[in-house]
């Protein structure tokens, strides 16, 4: 596992390096044996100028995986209560991808199979580019690597980076799906149509 350390409005010193590294070890027991190779985890060290914030110093950290991203933010009066709040949440995340990623395969979701619960309905037919009209101006492009998964996979990797939506490469078809949460909490998944 690979760490690196940055600062925002601070300075990194060894011992909150040290600290950042003893409590994120314990990473290495609970993800899977065969992810310790090549993670790499991020830990970003912040202090807020804002004297309106309640607790100033944020700690964040992504850890990278061969097939999960997480993420986690916190915010605490001291640095070093913001870095052990930050892996303890991490700690429960990794967890859970840990305990889904051992029985995802075998679990239905509320007695239905994964296509009963990822079904999509009809959709309507999209309006002709000419009568649209962006609502915003496109601000921010994402490249990203597509590894090959499961839909209720790809929920899952969802679920830990706390997004709204996902989009993979379906192992089955090759093709590129996205897979989303709808307004009632269940997850809908769209596949492009020839």
């Amino acid at each position: 596992m690979q760490l690196q350390v940055k600062g925002k409005n601070v300075s990194v010193t060894d011992a909150l390096f040290e600290h950042a590294e003893r409590k994120l070890e314990r990473l290495t027991k609970i993800l899977p044996a065969y992810e310790d190779d090549s993670t790499t985890v991020e830990l970003e060290l912040s202090v807020e100028r804002n004297p309106r914030v309640e607790r100033p110093q944020v700690a964040e950290i992504t850890v990278r995986t061969k097939r999960a991203v997480l993420r986690v933010h916190e915010s605490a009066d001291d640095m070093y209560a913001a870095i052990d709040q930050a892996t303890h949440k991490l700690e429960r995340q990794a967890r859970r991808y840990r305990k889904r990623k051992v029985d995802h395969h075998a679990r239905a979701v509320n007695g239905a199979t994964e296509a009963e619960v990822l079904a999509v309905p009809d959709l309507p037919p999209l309006p002709d580019a000419e009568e649209t009209t962006p609502a915003a101006n496109l601000v921010k492009s994402k490249r990203f690597r597509m590894e090959p998964m499961g839909a209720e996979e790809a929920a899952l990797h969802m679920d830990m980076l706390h997004h709204d939506f996902y989009v993979f490469r379906n192992e089955a078809s090759g093709e590129v799906n996205v897979v989303y949460r709808r307004r009632d909490g269940d997850y809908g998944l769209i596949v492009p149509e020839d």
